[in-house]
């Protein structure tokens, strides 16, 4: 097994690259994963794993799946750990990326539930929705016009493995409105606006798109003229304002309070 031992090592290059360019993910469509758990759910979730980089003196979960295409790899201590965010790692990936279009997006025939997030930028943010998403048992998320490119790290890395088991659809706002609308999908915006009323008043038993947008500035204009329900969690406090996956949760709790 190849051990690399220097930082101008190519291998140690491209992982590096891969980790803090986006650019470099878009051109290879590769991305890097962090820790065995990760690891264990992309390959549940289907994705394809090229390489397994290895800290030195330590051997992979044997529950890891190799492949004849996934080329191992082991690195110094001192190389590997420069490549780290946790102390605790002892194994790096490098994964094939999937598409996210939303033409390939399958949803149930019957009482889908989607979660919408609107220009998502924050990648603790993205992160956090994710595991809302997998804990409320969302059938999909779509990202409109996302800021943060989905397979950042801090993304990877703050979904804890939820990248990997929610389907995801990356789009922009034309062609998601023309899809909720060929799908009749009812769509509950959480807005600030004159006409919400409280998301406890409505019923959601059917099919449901649940959209929230950014916590500065909200949903956009175009939310309320695409014939989406505006709705409102009462805040009973001084601040009007909460973390975008907390409320999503809130609202993903009440939808799944009515199904059960």
């Amino acid at each position: 097994m190849l051990l690399i031992s220097s930082p101008q090592n190519a291998h140690f290059k491209r992982v590096k690259s891969l980790q803090e360019k986006a650019r470099k993910r878009k051109e290879e469509q590769c991305f890097v994963i962090e820790g065995e758990k990760e690891i264990l759910h992309a390959q549940a979730g289907g994705f394809e794993l090229i390489q397994l980089y290895l800290k030195e003196g330590h051997q992979p979960d044997s529950s890891i799946n190799h492949s004849t295409k996934t080329e191992d790899i082991k690195m110094v201590s001192s190389l590997f750990e420069r490549l780290c965010y946790r102390t605790t790692s002892t194994v790096l990936a490098i994964a094939k990326c999937k598409s996210h279009a939303l033409a390939t997006l399958k949803l149930p025939q019957e009482n889908s539930l989607i979660l919408i997030a609107e220009s998502p930028e924050k990648p603790g943010n993205i992160g956090a929705l994710l595991r809302t998403a997998d804990a409320m048992a969302v059938d999909a998320v779509i990202l409109a016009a996302p800021k943060t490119e989905l397979y950042n790290p801090n993304v990877i890395r703050s979904s804890v493995g939820c990248i990997f088991s929610v389907p995801i659809a990356v789009t922009d706002r034309k062609e998601l409105f023309h899809f909720l609308a060929q799908k009749e999908i009812p769509v509950y915006s959480a807005a600030l606006a004159e006409s919400s009323k409280p998301y406890t008043m409505f019923d959601y038993s059917k099919a449901t798109a649940i959209a929230v947008g950014t916590e500065d500035t909200g949903l956009s204009p175009e939310w309320m003229m695409e014939k989406s329900t505006p709705i409102i969690i009462p805040m009973l406090g001084k601040n009007d304002s909460l973390n975008v996956s907390v409320a999503a949760g809130i609202l993903l709790a009440e939808v799944q309070r009515q199904r059960n």
